[in-house]
């Protein structure tokens, strides 16, 4: 089974940075996970505030735990606020509906099998979204 490296990780993390700068975004934070939900690269740029590292996890957790990105679990959560609700408290790192919070999609052999999962926060949700889609991408990996 393929699954996501340490160097992986980390060009994630300095992708989605690397597009957070290029885009003119607020310091944005970079949580990678593995497919188990552990955290395996964080990035926090300087000036990002201090609640930051939790959000940019429980948005990739989140992800993980449903099985979907972030922003779906928003959407879900329009419809369902009490589902989503239960299932934040029941996940150990939280759930945060709202973009930013994409699956990483292994390549190769194994090409679509989920390896972790990125959250990135710091900027508008849609603009967090962007920042951890280039991350994936420079890591040469699928969301």
């Amino acid at each position: 089974m393929t699954r996501i490296t340490l160097d992986q990780a980390q060009t994630i993390v300095s992708g989605a940075i690397k597009e957070a700068r290029a885009l003119g975004l607020k310091p944005i934070s970079v949580a990678v996970l593995d497919a188990g939900g552990h955290m395996i690269a964080f990035g926090r740029e300087d000036g990002s505030s201090n609640l930051r590292p939790q959000i940019a996890t429980a948005k990739a957790s989140g992800a993980l735990a449903l099985g979907v990105s972030s922003r779906t679990i928003g959407e879900m959560a329009i419809e369902r606020p009490t589902f989503i609700n239960a299932a934040a408290g029941l996940n150990p790192a939280g759930i945060v509906p709202a973009a930013g919070g994409v699956l990483v999609r292994a390549d190769g052999p194994d090409a679509g099998a989920v390896i972790g999962a990125v959250g990135v926060t710091g900027d508008t949700s849609d603009n967090d979204e962007l920042a951890a889609l280039a991350g994936i991408k420079a890591a040469g990996l699928a969301a």
